[in-house]
């Protein structure tokens, strides 16, 4: 099993709450690079988020 797998385990059913980690993170990051690196911080984001299930009924771009 991969570490992935193991995660996505663990959060199962809180994806809502992994999901709001993820996009504090990102907040983070964005404000201590003033912003230098933002779309590369958005499409981490994103992947993210796919991965850990959370943007299931978003159809991908």
């Amino acid at each position: 099993m991969s570490m992935l797998d193991k995660l996505k385990q663990a959060l199962k059913g809180h994806e809502d709450q992994a999901g709001k980690g993820v996009d504090k993170a990102g907040d983070f990051v964005d404000e201590k690079s003033q912003g230098k690196y933002s779309g590369h911080v958005d499409t981490a984001q994103d992947k993210l988020k796919q991965q850990l299930g959370r943007d299931r009924d978003m159809p991908p771009q």
